[in-house]
């Protein structure tokens, strides 16, 4: 029986697993033009929370409905077929939802994929899916990176975070990880590869950490969490800084905090932008290539934690938002 997962109720702050139902959908049915997908992995981004409350929608995506599957990123094998550009076995990924089958048309984010034979077929939602699409955009295409940078990292240990810090450090920058606790610090430092971390836990006082660990200034902030950690992070900016902003997690569940460092962006020439990895659709395939090359050749390392079954996502949601995850957070779908 096809199952999916719902928005239950619209979460107000801290998103609780009861925000979330699975139910039994009835086996789609499809008309000229479309095709079903068995899904295969799901892959869970902290962004789409930003859509999930009541009144949410804004110019990129409408905001999620009670009673609708919860919008995603997912990753799935065409079972029937009405549409040639998508023939019956095809492996492809798209923006559709938690649900073990889709009904799609090739839009919205929908493109055929042909996953390579030695590397794991979750990687293409991870690593090799938006997650290091998002990673490479934002570092190298708004970042412009030059060796020997100092590249400051929030929510470091996240998937975009670890991706990042490796990037970073394999071009000959110096990385710093801000993570949530001294163990994840650790991680970042032991596994991933970051030079330093520092941890909420360990240096509840950021401003001193980054006097300490980068005292000549950031040349590359690399923002998954925005407001207070932001604003701290502009008031270290070494001159023609480059803030990415790529995600503001801190902000999904509360309240907007103020930004109010924004003349040290004047006084160090620096430039704060902002981006969505799916304006660069066009430069996928060559971003594929060499991230799949550089998966192969052991300069970039996948860190994922995967759950089991359509039942567990709205757990691995949870989880990932409150920080109990670790990389890239997937649902496998048996």
């Amino acid at each position: 029986m096809p199952k999916a997962v719902v928005l239950h109720k619209h979460p107000q702050g801290s998103i609780q697993e009861s925000d979330f139902a699975v139910v039994d959908m009835p086996m789609p049915q499809i008309k000229d033009g479309f095709f079903i997908t068995h899904n295969r992995v799901i892959s869970l981004d902290a962004g789409f929370r930003a859509w999930m409350s009541a009144g949410a929608g804004d110019n990129y995506l409408q905001g999620m409905q009670l009673g609708e599957p919860v919008q995603s990123i997912v990753l799935g094998e065409v079972i029937e077929s009405a549409n040639e550009l998508y023939p019956v076995g095809t492996m492809v990924n798209a923006r559709t939802a938690w649900e073990t089958y889709s009904v799609l048309d090739g839009s919205d984010l929908c493109a055929p994929l042909q996953p390579a034979d030695d590397l794991p077929l979750a990687e293409y939602m991870a690593t090799l899916g938006p997650t290091g699409m998002t990673a490479w955009i934002g570092f190298f295409t708004i970042g412009q990176p030059k060796p020997d940078d100092v590249v400051v990292v929030s929510a470091a240990g996240g998937a975009v975070g670890t991706v990042v810090g490796q990037l970073a450090k394999h071009l000959g920058c110096r990385t710093v990880g801000l993570t949530s606790s001294a163990d994840k610090a650790q991680w970042l430092t032991d596994s991933v590869g970051f030079d330093v971390a520092i941890s909420r836990e360990a240096d509840p006082d950021l401003t001193l950490a980054l006097r300490r660990e980068v005292p000549e200034g950031i040349d590359i902030f690399f923002d998954n969490v925005g407001g207070a950690v932001l604003n701290e992070a502009m008031g270290h900016l070494a001159e023609n800084a480059r803030l990415v902003l790529c995600g503001a997690i801190s902000q999904y569940e509360a309240h907007p905090e103020a930004v109010t460092n924004c003349w040290e962006l004047v006084t160090k020439r620096a430039r704060m932008e902002g981006f969505m990895f799916s304006d660069y659709a066009h430069q996928f395939p060559e971003i594929l290539a060499e991230l799949e090359q550089r998966l192969r050749n052991e300069t970039l390392r996948g860190f994922d934690q995967q759950y089991l079954g359509i039942e567990q996502t709205a757990q691995a949601f949870c989880d990932m938002m409150h920080g109990r995850s670790r990389g890239k957070c997937l649902v496998v779908l048996e």
